[in-house]
């Protein structure tokens, strides 16, 4: 039987796979300075030696553009690395013991989601002052409750089998089990979170940004570029267009990635029914 093509799957690793490669020669080189200014490429519209143009302070976009994507790929990875680790210690424990501490922690997790999770890490930021290390550790700590959720269940799913029964007779240790037992047994699960967080991350950094409470200058945003060529668009209208797509495919891409994933486990759900 001739095997589908996931297209989504297909087209995501694409699209995430050469953004994810542009963040990381960023991360080592760029065509231009940053932060420097230059007068007379001011405005300069996009060409061999500027590929996305200059801004209004002549800075390189395509460079600033690296940069920005570069910061945010950082954020998203160590907020959804803060939310992940929270999520799998909180997750693990709950759904394997169950009883009170499961209930009172559901619960707190319940108290946490029932405000939109960016209209709260908005107010939060907005009180604590907003910068990189704020707005990642905010989002990192919201992010905690979704991964617990997901972890608890697969948890409390696996706990019951049979090999997990087993072990215990073995008198292995109940954390070896929860760790080395059950929770490879849940990764493809927890991947498919991952790529979903990641994605969100990616949206809440440049919104915040663009609002003005997220990254801050001189070092250069996604966000904020994209709220500062709304200003400069009479002059440099190609600085919107570079930046939005920039954001666009970025997020485009992991969206198809996680979605690829979803249909995948979904499919080999469907020939293991």
């Amino acid at each position: 039987m001739k095997k589908k093509t996931n297209f989504y799957l297909l087209l995501g690793s694409i699209i995430s796979g050469i953004m994810t490669l542009l963040i990381l020669v960023g991360f080592v080189w760029t065509p231009y300075s940053t932060t420097k200014m230059n007068a007379s490429a001011k405005y300069a519209r996009p060409s061999l030696a500027h590929l996305f143009g200059c801004d209004n302070l002549g800075r390189d976009i395509f460079s600033r553009i690296l940069e920005g994507a570069g910061t945010s790929f950082l954020i998203a990875v160590t907020v959804v690395a803060i939310g992940l680790a929270g999520g799998i210690i909180i997750g693990s424990l709950t759904g394997y013991f169950g009883g009170i501490a499961d209930e009172i922690m559901m619960r707190i997790c319940d108290a946490i989601t029932a405000f939109p999770s960016f209209l709260l890490a908005l107010v939060i930021v907005a009180v604590a002052g907003g910068g990189k290390f704020t707005i990642t550790w905010v989002l990192g700590i919201l992010f905690i409750p979704g991964f617990s959720r997901i972890v608890r269940s697969s948890v409390a799913k696996l706990r019951d089998m049979n090999y997990v029964k087993n072990a215990k007779l073995k008198g292995i240790p109940d954390w070896r089990i929860m760790f080395l037992h059950i929770l490879p047994n849940t990764f493809h699960v927890i991947l498919e979170t991952v790529i979903i967080a990641f994605n969100n991350a990616i949206l809440a950094e440049a919104s915040m940004s663009y609002l003005g409470i997220g990254v801050q200058p001189p070092e250069a945003s996604l966000g904020r570029m994209l709220s500062e060529s709304q200003k400069l668009l009479q002059n440099a209208p190609f600085y919107m267009l570079f930046t939005g797509l920039t954001i666009v495919l970025l997020i485009l891409g992991y969206s198809l990635l996680g979605e690829g994933l979803q249909h995948r486990s979904n499919e080999r759900g469907t020939r293991n029914a």
